[in-house]
């Protein structure tokens, strides 16, 4: 499977973006689907996740604030992001599997005070 991540951009503090990952497969075919980000001078972290069953898993950082959905249409997972801080401020990466064994590219967020 492969996987296409989007929807990074420039927002101020308190706005909202939404990533999207789509991938080449059937989502409902991946067992798991997460979030990941990457900050300046700190270490890969996790950020959410989303089996196919349907739990979801966030980091103690974005509980109330991000949201995930499917996007069946395109085939994708979707990352709702809101009331973002600066220190939401990473690259984003969304990848597959429990290793995680396939990654996507990242998408810049970057989030202004």
């Amino acid at each position: 499977v492969q996987l296409q991540a989007s929807g990074g951009g420039l927002v101020q503090a308190g706005g909202s973006l939404r990533l999207s990952c789509a991938a080449s497969a059937n989502i409902f075919n991946i067992d798991v689907m997460h979030w990941y980000r990457e900050a300046p001078g700190k270490q890969r972290e996790l950020v959410a996740s989303l089996t196919a069953g349907g739990n979801r898993r966030f980091a103690d950082s974005v509980k109330g604030r991000f949201a995930l959905s499917r996007d069946y249409a395109k085939n994708a997972l979707l990352l709702h992001m809101n009331i973002l801080n600066v220190e939401d401020t990473a690259v984003y990466y969304c990848a597959a599997g429990w290793g995680p064994d396939v990654w996507g590219r990242g998408t810049q967020v970057t989030v202004s005070s």
